[in-house]
């Protein structure tokens, strides 16, 4: 479950045969609350109940019952949980509040066998259990994915570097043919050019004169042609060229938009109308409430004396003697008849007041949260439509693209077929020939020559420039693909970092919280107790094998004698009371390392019996700093010790 915001919310705990508990309903406010009394009070029963609620299966069921039932109500939500005894142990089922209890187990519910607790004690090994609500295994598979992902990206940079290098060759050899095509059709302009000025006066007869003519006239006008279709072809591949440029920019704007899966933007519809449902209630609600407060302002300023009367003639329901004769310093209660003073309905209009505004205050809160969902779904469905905008032009500019390569393939068979026709009037015209055609003729040839010179440099010229454009589509794909590369190494410094920075805060928090309470505490000669973490060699935090282990931590004592002399002592030598409160602290360190107060709302402590009455409230006062509900089971004695402004129970 996400954070829980419980500020100013009373908890209610009902319990049904659970440990040595047979039925009963407490009601926890924010802040401390005490269990006060004697061994065999049901105080740790009681803890065991709030742990059940919140998921956990350390509870046992009562003797004289094979099952049990736990309900904690916390603000709007109400969990409720049932222990069944089965031969394997006892069972719980229904929903708690947290849906994985381990991280609450080992650092927010402090019975006397919590593990975090007694690890000082049993000299156990630290660092698996800070570590151990951490997914490592997990991040090294991340660390491997990542790592696959960045070499992936890296084998592209490489081959658009080497496209990069290639690309200078291309854009020469480009070049090159556009001036070797300018030179031939500069020549094959100047060739046309004499054949349309030569006039020939062939000497002949008149058939062969017609004949050649009309052979001449047809090679001219097919010439013509084939000179038309070569600037169609051109026109179409420079389109075409413009087509690719415009596709590649289009598809680089479109891998640059932020993904936007379906499963977030139905998530956020859920929260919007989650939260508008929710509006609409609470403004319901304040409607009502305000219509209530304001009868009651009217009825207290004395309006609407009809109802008034109406209750004043009927027979006094409640009351005394001792009433009657104070009635004139009373004002009749509409709701139940009763004669009370003024300023006791003043009070509870007071607090309706007070509570309309915790009411309006809310609603500003779900407004502001929903605008900000609002812009998120906004932008999420903005950048589909996009993407899919993006797409859909894409596609159309492909479409274009094919449409015309089919022209240019259908205006190159047109031009062979022309080509071809040329060469056939070429042939018939020196089969009647004269020798006095002979220049025209050379001439025709010449121009059939450039003719296809000029086709071939032109196909030479497209397959050099598509394979430029390819290369030009993907270098633009560069700063996409290092920009991902950047992500990429950031996730991985990370991950790799993640275990370093938790154990590393761990060891802080640690040594901080104890030479806070060593200096709060005074515990006589210990001068220091501190927790060191040590690297291991050849650490396979950082390796890629699944069974990690990671650092070593190191308890280290630190004494002084009279005279001042400072020497390490071991655990073994602290007193009860000193071990009791070392193992309270570390597990304050794992509850602050994992944030467990975001998700868990009570931290439980019990079997405090081994600390002295003044250093328990002492500890308390410290604790309480970071749950919003700690609940402390205490023997009367200790109990007395810590300040009356705390709540106190006393019978469960």
């Amino acid at each position: 479950m996400g954070s829980l915001s419980v500020s100013g919310e009373v908890a209610t705990v009902t319990v049904e045969k659970i440990g040595g508990i047979d039925e009963t309903t407490v009601e926890v406010p924010p802040g401390v609350t005490v269990l006060r009394g004697r061994n065999a009070t049901n105080r740790t029963s009681f803890l065991q109940s709030v742990m059940a609620a919140h998921g956990s299966e350390w509870a046992s069921v009562k003797g004289d019952s094979d099952q049990g039932r736990v309900e904690l109500s916390l603000g709007e939500e109400t969990y409720s949980r049932t222990l069944t005894r089965t031969d394997d142990g006892v069972v719980g089922s229904g929903l708690g509040l947290l849906t994985d209890p381990t991280v609450a187990d080992l650092f927010a519910f402090l019975l006397e066998d919590n593990e975090a607790r007694r690890a000082v004690e049993r000299g156990e090994d630290l660092q698996e259990i800070i570590m151990r609500p951490v997914d490592v295994a997990s991040i090294h598979r991340q660390i491997r994915a990542a790592e696959q992902r960045k070499e992936e990206i890296d084998e592209e940079l490489d081959r658009i570097a080497s496209l990069k290098r290639d690309l200078p060759d291309l854009e020469r050899q480009q070049a090159a043919l556009r001036d070797e095509i300018a030179e031939t059709r500069d020549e094959l302009q100047h060739v046309e050019e004499r054949i349309d000025e030569r006039d020939v006066d062939f000497q002949t007869t008149q058939e062969n004169r017609d004949e050649l003519e009309t052979a001449l006239d047809e090679l001219q006008a097919t010439r013509s042609e084939l000179k038309r279709v070569r600037n169609d072809i051109q026109s179409e591949q420079e389109s075409i060229s413009a087509l690719r440029d415009e596709r590649g920019s289009l598809a680089v704007e479109r891998s640059g938009l932020p993904e936007s899966p379906d499963e977030r933007l139905e998530t956020l519809e859920s929260d919007i109308e989650r939260l508008r449902e929710r509006k609409r209630e609470l403004s319901e609600y304040t409607t009502r409430l305000q219509n209530v407060i304001g009868f009651n302002e009217e009825l207290l300023a004395g309006e609407h004396r009809e109802i008034t009367d109406a209750i004043d003639a009927k027979p006094e329901s409640v009351g005394d003697i001792t009433d009657q004769l104070y009635q004139g310093s009373k004002t009749t209660c509409w709701t139940c008849g009763s004669r009370v003073k003024p300023d006791r309905i003043e009070s509870t209009l007071q607090s309706m007041r007070d509570h309309l505004q915790e009411t309006v205050t809310e609603i500003d809160d779900i407004e502001d949260e929903l605008d900000e969902l609002t812009d998120q779904r906004d932008k999420i469905a903005e950048t589909r439509t996009r993407a899919q905008d993006l797409t859909t032009t894409i596609e159309e500019v492909d479409a274009e693209i094919e449409r015309r390569q089919t022209t240019v393939v259908d205006l190159r068979e047109r031009r062979n077929n022309l080509s071809a026709r040329v060469e056939e009037l070429e042939e018939r015209v020196t089969s009647i020939r004269t020798e006095e055609f002979d220049e025209v003729l050379e001439l025709h040839t010449k121009a059939n020559e450039l003719e296809l010179e000029l086709d071939r440099l032109e196909s030479e010229r497209d397959e050099v420039s598509e394979e430029i454009a390819d290369i030009e589509s993907e270098i633009r794909r560069n700063d996409e693909l290092a920009a991902q590369r950047e992500e990429v190494v950031d996730e991985l410094i990370d991950l790799r970092s993640r275990i370093d920075r938790l154990e590393a805060e761990a060891t802080d928090q640690f040594n901080e919280k104890m030479d806070d309470l060593l200096d709060i505490l005074s515990y006589g000669n210990i001068e220091r107790i501190w927790l060191e973490r040590t690297e291991t060699p050849d650490d396979p935090v950082h390796n890629s094998d699944d069974s990690v282990t990671g650092s070593t931590f190191t308890l280290h004592v630190v004494r002084s004698t009279d005279g001042g002399t400072v020497y390490e002592d071991t655990v073994a030598h602290l007193s009860e009371s000193e071990r009791e409160v070392t193992g309270l602290v570390f597990a304050l360190a794992g509850y602050l390392v994992h944030d467990v107060y975001e998700d868990v709302p009570f931290m439980l402590l019990d079997s405090l019996e081994a600390i002295d009455s003044e250093r328990i409230a002492s500890l308390v006062e410290y604790f309480a700093e970071s749950p919003s509900y700690l609940v402390v089971a205490l023997l009367p004695e200790d109990a007395q010790a810590l300040p009356e402004k705390y709540n106190r129970i006393t019978d469960i």
